[in-house]
């Protein structure tokens, strides 16, 4: 059957004291450099000895993508035939898509097939194989996928030296679960020899303790609320799946926000920036507004390489319904090889061809109305996160059902119930300041002893309020 990774080895969690003392000696060194070069080389060693502490073979597919995808690249460029460079082309995403496949989805297809060829004399169970997940394959072939076709696309020159290109790639802080990067933001950073800056170092340390207490203190505490739940949900009152519904919904933006504003700010203190991944989504107004705000690196990769490809909304309304549900559909595969994933696409599909064919009427846009299109909003997402969060159909129709239809069942303990009320006000309101405050300026304009004091106080908090039980985060294991 499929293994996945051990991802729960904290060399590889950017709230360990492994990833900690590896940052530490890179950063030293980064800067100690005055040569471009030997910083860059400095930043790939420490993206390979990152990635080698969880699998050293596994490096060796990174490294054989790059390199694989970094000739084809200069191949296109050269090339002024149509076919030869459509060929290459077609060939980068082949072996990308191909790699994916291998690794993610060989086990789900088997099961798939197996049924049809078991009356042609096959055995009676189809023959799993033992295949370890390579870490942010999903991320880094997104990736690579997208330097290749804007290439062909001739929208950026192919990257002349194989170690820019690399990083690109394999840059530690972005390397297991995101942002996922545009070659044309990120490759033209790495040509100009930066100056140190404190300002910039500053801020990359504000945005790592924030995502530390992300996910340290709210999402995986929930998880504790969370995880039995969705375990065995038939053992559960309406009102617990309810609350398990909206803890999970807070559990995965912290951990996931949490884990891209300590990617960005680890890249911040190396001069480095890489993009915006989440701007408050569970403040959006309608379903299409939270495909804005939330995960912005994944959503715009759906828009611009699939969605718009696809034909976007060139072709009539309803051939711009069916291509909004297929990028869905295969967004929700690109998270798992399940088909409760493919379902959750397929839900949020729906749900935007909806939002875009359905007009309302003009009074439902009045902005008194605006904290109820919030909450209507929000819901229709949990809605969607029962698929994605249930082992199975049957596990999600036991929460779906006894959702609607008032259930008696273990419901959550006074303390608990207590400690999850708290977390979400605590995110509630500091979602409404940081929609409504210069919370950046306050920061910017506080004397130093004032917040070097915050920052002290934010990582004692991580210390004493993070369970033990902490693991790594969700998006590693798509």
């Amino acid at each position: 059957m499929l293994e996945w990774p051990a991802v729960e080895g904290a060399a590889v969690l950017f709230h360990s004291i492994e990833f900690l003392q590896l940052f530490v000696v890179t950063f030293v060194l980064y800067w100690s450099l005055k040569s471009q070069r030997l910083r860059l080389g400095t930043l790939f060693l420490a993206s390979v000895y990152f990635y080698a502490l969880w699998n050293p073979w596994l490096v060796f597919l990174l490294i054989f993508t790059a390199l694989f995808d970094f000739w084809i690249a200069r191949g296109i460029e050269r090339t002024q035939s149509p076919r030869l460079r459509r060929a290459l082309l077609v060939l980068s995403l082949c072996v990308s898509l191909g790699l994916l496949g291998f690794f993610k989805y060989t086990n789900f297809l088997l099961g798939l097939v197996w049924p049809v060829i078991r009356p042609l004399g096959a055995a009676s169970d189809p023959p799993f194989l033992k295949i370890i997940l390579p870490l942010g394959i999903s991320f880094y072939t997104f990736e690579t996928i997208s330097y290749v076709v804007d290439v062909y696309r001739r929208r950026i020159p192919a990257e002349r030296r194989l170690l820019n290109y690399m990083l690109f790639l394999m840059f530690f802080p972005h390397l297991i679960a995101g942002p996922i990067v545009r070659p044309g933001d990120f490759l033209p950073q790495l040509e100009r020899l930066r100056s140190f800056d404190w300002s910039r170092v500053e801020l990359g340390a504000r945005l790592f303790l924030l995502g530390l207490l992300k996910k340290a203190v709210i999402a995986d505490q929930l998880a504790q609320v969370v995880d039995p739940i969705y375990a065995a949900p038939a053992g559960f009152g309406s009102a617990t799946l309810w609350a398990a519904t909206v803890a999970y919904a807070i559990q995965i933006y912290c951990d996931f926000s949490g884990y891209s504003d300590m990617a960005i700010g680890c890249a911040h203190t190396f001069g480095l920036n890489l993009p915006m991944n989440f701007n408050l989504p569970y403040l959006s107004q309608n379903v299409a507004e939270v495909w804005t705000r939330w995960h912005i690196s994944f959503s715009t990769w759906l828009r611009d390489y699939l969605y718009i490809p696809l034909g976007g909304n060139r072709g009539g309304r309803f051939a711009t319904y069916w291509n909004l549900i297929v990028t869905m559909v295969l967004g929700g595969l690109w998270h798992g090889a399940g088909w409760t994933y493919v379902s959750w696409g397929l839900y949020n599909g729906i749900l935007l061809a909806i939002h875009r064919a359905l007009p309302l009427p003009r009074w439902v846009g009045h902005v008194a109305l605006a904290p109820v299109r919030v909450v209507v909003t929000f819901v229709l997402w949990c809605f969607g996160l029962v698929l994605f969060r249930s082992r199975s159909f049957a596990d999600a129709s036991v929460v779906f059902s006894r959702m609607f239809v008032p259930t008696r069942g273990a419901e959550l303990a006074p303390s608990v119930a207590l400690v999850f009320g708290t977390i979400v006000a605590v995110v509630l309101v500091a979602s409404l300041a940081a929609r409504w405050m210069d919370i950046e300026g306050l920061m910017r304009r506080a004397p130093v002893p004032v917040a070097a004091g915050a920052l002290a106080v934010g990582v004692l908090l991580a210390q004493i309020l993070s369970p033990n039980a902490g693991g790594a985060f969700i998006y590693f294991q798509f």
